[in-house]
């Protein structure tokens, strides 16, 4: 059982962030941003390729952490890999000492700085669910035996701002089915929203942890940025103004992403961190919650 499992389990409200690979082979930047939050957090998500963008990859560098005292989640995304190559990185990250996986189907390779290559899309986000719960099974997709067999803490992502909602739950609830365990959120800023989203996933929320996303605006161009480019996240304008209007931009996106942070407290069993190499604002924001 990971750590970041165990903290679950307890009933512990969970503090995860996110930091994306490298573009090439050191890690000084990576490690350096993560002092920032280093003792604060219970785990690190570590992005698999992020917007189509080549990275190191997230299993690698999910190795790097482990030696350096911090526990990975690694995201492991459909674009790039047939079946045979995504089991056998899910065998290699657990042999490697991962413990958590986090499933996506990943960006298109358009969206990225190869939009020159071909996307795979073998499987989708459920069926490597089903993949990770059969290898946990002892058997491959192919009905082949495995020698060993890993245990893993299995994760996948869920749009609490979704519209319509309905097509998101189904999907979730079919996620569930196939072994997904915790889910993080896509961004939450429309609290009313993430409110109806928990209500309607009532009958789920004794089977799945939910880490709710909290993203750090940097700017209101930022947030009118994703309002216009990222599906099912929406910035309030309440939010929007008070960026506009702030003299210390840093210090309002810190009180803005406390209060959401505060809000979603009694909705979930965690929360994400999504801060786009910003952790010395997520150090900012636990510092103001006291955490």
């Amino acid at each position: 059982m990971s750590g970041l499992e165990r903290a679950l389990a307890a009933g512990k409200f969970v503090v995860t962030t996110e930091i994306g690979p490298p573009k090439g082979v050191s890690l000084e930047g990576l490690f350096a941003e993560l002092e920032q939050v280093k003792g604060r957090v219970d785990a690190v998500n570590i992005t698999d390729q992020q917007s189509s963008v080549m990275r190191l990859g997230s299993v690698a560098t999910g190795k790097f952490l482990i030696e350096h005292g911090y526990e990975p989640i690694c995201q492991i995304a459909c674009r790039d890999r047939n079946r045979i190559a995504l089991q056998s990185d899910i065998l290699s990250a657990y042999a490697l000492g991962i413990r958590n996986i986090l499933v996506m189907t990943g960006d298109h390779p358009l969206l990225g700085d190869h939009p020159q290559a071909k996307p795979v899309y073998d499987l989708d986000s459920v069926g490597l669910l089903n993949a990770a719960r059969r290898l946990q099974e002892g058997y491959d997709l192919a009905g082949n035996k495995l020698e060993s067999v890993p245990d893993l803490f299995v994760g996948a992502v869920v749009n609490p701002g979704a519209d319509p909602l309905e097509p998101e739950i189904i999907k979730m609830e079919k996620k569930v089915a196939e072994g997904a365990i915790f889910f993080q959120t896509q961004a939450v800023f429309d609290l009313a929203a993430y409110s109806a989203f928990s209500k309607a996933i009532g009958h789920l929320r004794q089977r799945v942890k939910i880490l709710a996303g909290v993203v750090p605006l940097r700017s209101a161009k930022m947030a009118r940025y994703m309002n216009a480019n990222i599906p099912g996240v929406f910035v309030p304008d309440n939010i929007i103004g008070k960026l506009d209007k702030a003299g210390d931009v840093t210090s309002e996106s810190v009180a803005i992403a406390a209060d959401i942070f505060s809000a979603v407290k009694g909705m979930a069993d965690g929360v994400h961190f999504m801060p786009i190499k910003g952790n010395h604002l997520v150090s900012k924001i636990l510092d103001k919650l006291g955490i």
